[in-house]
């Protein structure tokens, strides 16, 4: 009997997994699932992106998962110290949705999901990561498992039916 270990991330967490590992994450709202993976060796890490930018924190010891500007460099060399190759990594992400309407009163500030998918995409572009798929946006939460065997992002999003990207 052959039976898939699934890993199981929370918010401002990442994880690296190598297959037949899968590696899930849920309650992305606003939050951004990365997921950074080479096929050909078949790992992949995923961080669960809480904020945009680490200028953000209050003080102490930064946990590098919780924002864009910092998680994904992070979870860059650690799939590179998991066996992955710099030069054939590949990034999918979901999340980053508008959760709540707001007036106009706090503008930008407000537009967190938006904000961390900018965020995640300019640190992917910045190590020359390529976004390979993506879905994102909405007023929905999504629960994301990547299976690095296969490359296939599950998206579950509520009342929809599963995504595979």
């Amino acid at each position: 009997m052959n039976t898939i270990q699934t890993v199981k991330i929370g918010i401002a967490e990442m994880e690296v997994v190598a297959a037949p590992t899968v590696i899930r994450t849920c309650g992305l709202g606003s939050c951004v699932g990365v997921v950074i993976y080479d096929s050909g060796k078949a790992v992949a890490g995923m961080a669960h992106v809480m904020l945009p930018h680490s200028s953000m924190a209050r003080g102490g010891v930064i946990n590098a998962a919780k924002y864009a500007d910092t998680a994904v460099e992070a979870l860059c060399k650690l799939v590179i110290a998991a066996g992955g190759r710099k030069s054939m990594l590949k990034a999918k992400l979901a999340g980053g949705a508008q959760m709540f309407s707001f007036s106009s009163a706090g503008g930008d500030m407000m537009r967190i999901g938006a904000r961390n998918v900018e965020e995640v995409k300019r640190q992917l572009e910045r190590l020359h990561v390529p976004v390979v798929a993506e879905d994102v946006g909405g007023h929905s939460g999504r629960t994301i498992e990547f299976n690095p065997q296969t490359g296939v992002l599950s998206v579950r999003t509520a009342c929809q039916e599963v995504k595979e990207i």
